[in-house]
Formats: C-alpha cells, structure tokens, sequence
C-alpha cells in the first residue's frame, strides 16, 4: 500500500488526511523501524505492509467511532506498539486518547514517538489491566475502550469492560477467530455488565481473512470484583473454567 493508496483507503474510513498528517505517518514508520531494531515491537517491517496491517488496519474502527453518541475518549488497553492508538490520534486530533500497557520500555517508544511527531491530547500509562482497572481515576471513566491482538475475547472483556463508562462501548479488534471468540464470551460479557451490539466483518485490501469489529455496549456497571488479580482473567476466564 502506497502513500495515495493508504489515503485514498483512509478516505473511503471518512477521513480526509491533509500532507502534515501523511508526513506524520511517515515519521512513525520511520521511528518504529528504528526503535524495532533495538526491541521487538513488530514482525512488519516491510514499508508498505505496515501501512496496510498495522496504520490502515488501525483506522477501519472509525466507522465504529463515528456511530456512537459519545466517542471524546478513548482507552487503549495493551497498545505499546501504538496501534491503534498513534494512527487514531493523527487522524482523529480531537479524539482524547490514553495507552495503557505493561511493559515500561514500550512506553518510553511511544513517549518519544508523541513528542516526535507533535501529539497533544495523548497520554501513555504504564500498568496491568487487571491493577489499573481497580484504579477510581481510569475505572468506567472512558466513552471507548479498544484493543488490537491482546487476548481472545473472554479474557479481553474482562480487561477492558471495567474501563468503560455506563453507556459507552468497548470496541474489540479481532481476526478470523472473531465469531467463535464472541459466541465463547457470551457469559463473561453479561458479567461484567455488555451487551454486543454489532460485529462488523471486512478484509484488508489484498489479503485473505476476514477482520471483525466487535462493538460491545456497556450496559450496568462491572461488579466490583472484576477485573480479578493479575494473571487471573488469563488463566480462569469467565463462562470457561470458572464464573
């Protein structure tokens, strides 16, 4: 995918990407493939897959943001190579945004990569899921809650749920395993208090596969007791081993 593919494509999303925002891709492409010789942040090296697998497979939930009545903020659980986050904020400015991931070094690169391409209104937190969901300044304080390639869908709605407001949605990025995963949360999303309201299948231009953009409302509020302690949504998954 080139550069006037890749906006072309973004165009068909709704949005209209000006030349400072394709320099700003630009500019991410660069410092992820040399941050990505240091630490593992992606397999996709090669210039034009990861404007396709990765900066326009982050936008195809604009559809998803666009239909919601409230989509001012967003929370991206597990998000430390960036996707979806940085190409959400360079083509959604307006859009709030916060990325919480576990592992320290993967924020210090997206750190550099705010301050290096010029963000405002995008902030990174490093923690656990399962801890900072506990936490009453993140707990149901998020119109949107979204995750890319994190965990099957039992165990992501437990990590992601707990961060959305009463009313907002949770927004699940999935593979072709997006149906079956659905159907295997059914339990775990009544629990914790969702209720699905669509899920969108498509397929990136030139590959075999189907995407899916589940959208989940938020309902009632997430019992107190979840997210359960670290480790646990992983290994005792809601509606699969244990309720």
């Amino acid at each position: 995918m080139d550069t006037e593919t890749f906006r072309a494509a973004v165009q068909a999303l709704g949005v209209t990407l000006t030349d400072q925002q394709l320099a700003q891709f630009a500019h991410f492409y660069e410092l992820l493939i040399d941050w990505n010789q240091r630490m593992n942040l992606t397999a996709i090296t090669d210039k034009a897959e990861v404007y396709l697998k990765h900066f326009y497979d982050s936008l195809t939930i604009i559809p998803e943001l666009r239909s919601l009545n409230e989509a001012h903020t967003l929370l991206d659980v597990g998000g430390g190579a960036g996707f979806p986050s940085i190409p959400l904020k360079i083509a959604m400015p307006d859009l709030q945004i916060t990325v919480l991931d576990s592992l320290k070094k993967r924020m210090t690169f997206l750190d550099t990569v705010i301050e290096e391409l010029g963000l405002t209104g995008i902030t990174t937190v490093h923690g656990r899921a399962e801890i900072v969901g506990r936490d009453k300044h993140y707990r149901e304080q998020f119109d949107v809650v979204t995750a890319r390639a994190v965990a099957r869908m039992t165990v992501l709605s437990e990590y992601c749920l707990p961060f959305v407001k009463l009313n907002g949605a949770f927004i699940a990025m999935k593979g072709s395993k997006g149906e079956s995963e659905l159907v295997q949360a059914d339990k775990a999303l009544q629990v914790l208090g969702g209720q699905t309201l669509h899920d969108r299948t498509f397929e990136l231009p030139g590959e075999e596969g189907a995407r899916h953009i589940i959208t989940v409302q938020k309902t009632k509020a997430t019992p107190k007791k979840y997210p359960r302690k670290a480790g646990t949504p992983n290994k005792q998954a809601i509606g699969e081993t244990e309720n």
